[in-house]
């Protein structure tokens, strides 16, 4: 999910607050100081010094860090505090990592999302290690009566050569934590080269938790007297509550109470990650999850047509917007038509460049082609839950939730309580995807409690959740590009849109590098919730973009990497306008890096090859694709990824997270669609919902990352949006078949049709 850029510098990421035994605490916008219970590795300290607020350092030298940002597989619980521990200066090996807990005074980055943890962490989280570093240098030169500057330290030790001096962060980290804080901007931090734990491997420091069952999810959460509680939502988009029988399920075993809940409060500015279509729902409460969702099944429920509805919406900047709510039952055939007529009609100018229209008319072909993706559902494997405790004043969330900080105003609201007076606790989440950004659950649950007077639990079903959940929008977009008699590019018109939203980012490549070029977007409004989906819009625009680039290759008889780097080229030396978004040489450099892993032009008998490029959440990725058929039936054999994200911090982690994502596009490429009948989605669970299995996954994948010596940047989404087109362009030269829609699967039944 792409999210607004906040640039921190030094100075604004730290902050100085009073600790209440006196001396200072350096606050940092990532993290909270919670009490740590680390796993008996070392020897646990018998007294923790805190030295500023994510960090604890014991008498004996083992440390505490604390890593400010969710973790929801991502791997920033680990990648996030080794940036803390190389400027620290600690051996890995002695650190503890500990969940912080949302602190939204202190702290102001605590959400995963948009690949930009490790980016946004990389100067300021760093700088914060460095300054906590010279404190404790500061101590021991105020202890041993030498200057500060004659000090050294590696690996959790100081030392003072011209006195022979040496002593453990320990010994020192009491005094440490009493003096005041250097200034942020005068710390030094150290040069790549003297890295030590930054660029080497470090195992998930919850991996035996997780093989172990340890507990770490809100599901885990139990506390005395808790009751459990399901949601009942209307059974279509378009529709609310008319009524319901709380008698037709009181009476069944273990329930409590029936009642209906309204998640906003009237005028209520929603966020925009504050999405949710179903704003009124039926609460069940009972004694067991099983209880309540069986009377969940049995309840007696009337539903009528929703009205029109507006409500007021900020989080993109600092306009507050007016969104419409259409009344009505939706069908994805209505949709498809819809579209359909949308890509014969003008759209909003996105970008211009020189004169298309001109181009258009002296071209001696033209080439178009139309390409469509469907609503996607997220489908991550732990369902949504979370716990809440409500009494007076006084709110206690614990739940999985990408970005807590944009549902915290919206759970205070409803709950008719001041914000400070509301704790959410953060959870380890079992996959989000952009699907937790959407925290609604969270004030589901906070309602619940506060109306029953006592702790709960409440949990969707999987039904509950792709019937009544977040939505990748559905998509198509139009490609036209005019040729000259010798087969020159002279023109590239793009116009897409989508169910509500335009996928088009109009200064990525190959903007910049064509002198005629013309992007328009379009958008139709909708009654279904939409929201961020693994690299939004880029994971759909990406497929069509690079499908309809090999195409125009062939058709101008030159290879596709070739083709590419041609344009690459143009727009380095000569690029088209000024507002490119993305730097050639570093584009090219990924396709350059996977054509010579894939050994590109040396193909396998039986493999048949693609490739694909793309630029986003500030990194470069270029993937081939092979591919061979099998009983009829196409098989990734192998995918080689070359990616360049600048400094890796840590490689297995930052590996594993790319053949994740390439799987996962994988499978939504092949398989991946939502529809909609009356405003009911059609699927409801995996039995009918197609998710990539085991046995599917490729047999090999490369994942390569160009050494450079750039500041890091996003990794968690940028591998997803190629592997579509890369998928496509492979099974063409497979088959023979140009794959215009997605899923791919439908269209590859009747395979002994097909050119093998």
């Amino acid at each position: 999910m792409t999210l607004i850029d906040k640039k921190l510098n030094r100075r604004s990421f730290l902050k100085v607050s009073t600790l209440a035994g006196g001396g200072m605490m350096l606050s940092f916008s990532w993290l909270a100081g919670c009490k740590p219970t680390p796993e008996q590795v070392l020897t646990m300290p018998k007294e923790w010094f805190e030295i500023n607020s994510y960090i604890k350092i014991g008498e004996n030298g083992a440390v505490t860090l604390f890593n400010p940002n969710p973790e929801f597989g991502s791997n920033v619980k680990t990648s996030l505090p080794m940036l803390l521990a190389e400027e620290l200066d600690v051996d890995w090996k002695n650190v503890f990592v500990e969940q912080a807990d949302f602190y939204p005074k202190r702290f102001e980055r605590q959400f995963t999302g948009g690949s930009q943890g490790i980016r946004s962490g990389w100067v300021p989280l760093r700088t914060a290690g460095a300054t906590a570093r010279q404190l404790l240098v500061n101590a021991a030169a105020q202890t041993w009566n030498v200057p500060a500057t004659e000090i050294t330290t590696n690996t959790g030790y100081l030392e003072h050569k011209g006195s022979g001096n040496r002593a453990g962060y320990g010994e020192v980290a009491s005094l440490a934590g009493t003096l005041e804080a250097p200034d942020p901007e005068t710390v030094k931090l150290k040069d790549i080269s003297e890295f030590k734990i930054i660029g080497n491997s470090k195992k998930n420091v919850d991996g035996s938790k997780i093989v172990t069952g340890k507990p770490m999810y809100a599901m885990d959460h139990k506390v005395e007297g808790m009751k459990y509680a399901a949601i009942v939502h209307p059974p279509a988009f378009g529709m609310k509550i008319k009524s319901f029988d709380e008698a037709s399920v009181t009476s069944l075993p273990g329930i409590q109470d029936v009642f209906s809940i309204k998640l906003f409060k009237e005028g209520f500015e929603r966020h925009a990650f504050d999405t949710t279509t179903f704003p009124e729902i039926i609460a069940i409460v009972g004694n067991s999850t099983w209880e309540v969702m069986q009377a969940k099944k049995a309840l007696k429920a009337d539903w009528e047509i929703a009205p029109e509805s507006n409500f007021k919406m900020s989080g993109w900047g600092p306009d507050v917007s007016e969104v419409k709510v259409p009344s009505g039952l939706e069908n994805s055939s209505t949709h498809s038509e819809k579209m359909a007529e949308y890509i014969t009609k003008p759209g909003n100018i996105l970008r211009k460049d020189g004169d298309p229209e001109g181009a258009f008319k002296k071209a001696s072909r033209v080439i178009e082609r139309t390409y469509t993706a469907p609503f996607l559902a997220h489908n991550p494997m732990e369902p949504i839950n979370c716990f809440a405790d409500v009494k007076g004043d006084k709110a206690i969330i614990y739940g999985p939730s990408q970005i807590p900080d944009f549902i915290h105003g919206t759970v205070a609201n409803s709950l008719g309580l001041e914000k400070e007076n509301v704790q959410i606790n953060l959870a380890r989440m079992g996959g989000g995807f952009g699907r937790r950004a959407y925290s609604h659950h969270l004030t589901e649950a906070a309602l619940i409690s506060q109306r029953i007077q006592a702790p709960v639990k409440m949990v969707y079903t999987r039904e509950d959740d792709m019937t009544a959940g977040v939505y990748r929008p559905t998509y198509s977009a139009t490609y036209r590009a005019a040729l000259d008699e010798n087969n020159n590019l002279l023109a590239l018109h793009v116009k897409a849109g989508g169910i509500p939203e335009s996928p088009i980012h109009a200064n990525r490549f190959p903007a910049g590098a064509i002198d005629n070029y013309l992007a328009e977007g379009w958008q139709i409004e909708s009654n279904i919730t939409i929201g961020a989906f693994r690299a939004p819009r880029s994971n759909f625009i990406a497929g069509a973009e690079q499908s309809f680039l090999d195409e125009l290759a062939e058709e101008m008889g030159k290879d596709p990497i070739e083709f590419r780097l041609e344009l690459l080229k143009r727009a380095e030396t000569n690029p088209v306008g000024k507002d490119n978004d993305y730097d050639p040489k570093r584009y090219a450099g990924v396709l350059e890096l996977v054509r010579d892993k894939s050994n590109w032009s040396n193909v396998p008998n039986g493999i048949s090859r693609g490739v694909s490029a793309y630029f986003c959440h500030n990194s470069y990725v270029a993937e081939v694709v092979d591919v061979s058929i099998k009983d009829n039936q196409p098989v990734v054999e192998n995918v080689y990824a070359a990616v360049d994200c600048g400094i890796v911090v840590n490689p297995d982690a930052a590996a594993n997270m790319g053949e994740g994502a390439i799987i996962d596009g994988i499978g939504n490429a092949f398989y991946g669609e939502m529809a909609f009948e009356n405003g009911a989605p059609t699927k409801r669970n995996f039995d009918t919902y197609r998710m990539i299995r085991h046995s599917e996954a490729p047999k090999k994948i490369e994942v390569h990352f160009v050494d450079n010596k750039e500041d890091p940047t996003g990794l968690g989404e940028p591998l997803f949006p190629p592997v579509f087109a890369a998928l496509g362009n492979s099974l063409y030269k497979a088959t023979g078949k140009r794959l215009y829609d997605q899923p791919f699967q439908p269209q590859l039944i009747d395979m002994k049709n097909l050119r093998m």
